[in-house]
């Protein structure tokens, strides 16, 4: 289970890091003294890929509570056959999601999809050890 939790740890590491490009952004749109001030009357309209940035990490932030939930249930329910695919699931859904960030990020049309969906078949594949 310790390859598990280190790629729990390390989609979590990821998912502090999706937020730093639509927040750096923003801090360059609005300029550094409304940025650290207050909320600006006017919203300047942020930069298409700054956009996309921000649905990343919100995506990230929805996803996470599921990753979370079945690994953690997984180190407690798992079979020691199962502990082996928990932590290859875990893997794919790192990788996955890293994917996912880089093609939503660059508006790649077509693999954006599949890399999610590639992300929760993972957490599917990780509950089923959980429960199996």
């Amino acid at each position: 289970m310790q390859t598990a939790y280190y790629y729990l740890a390390l989609c979590g590491i990821l998912t502090i890091f999706l937020w730093t490009p639509y927040i750096l952004s923003r801090m360059i749109t609005w300029g550094l003294p409304q940025f650290l001030n207050s909320y600006p009357k006017e919203i300047p309209p942020q930069p298409d890929w700054a956009k996309r940035s921000q649905r990343v990490h919100l995506n990230m932030v929805e996803t996470m509570p599921a990753f979370i939930a079945v690994v953690v249930a997984a180190g407690f329910l798992a079979t020691n056959e199962g502990i082996n695919q928990v932590a290859l699931w875990s893997q794919v859904f790192f990788y996955a999601r890293i994917a996912h960030a880089i093609l939503y990020s660059f508006a790649v049309p077509y693999l954006r999809t599949p890399s999610y969906l590639v992300s929760w078949y993972a957490i599917l594949m990780i509950g089923a050890q959980s429960i199996l």
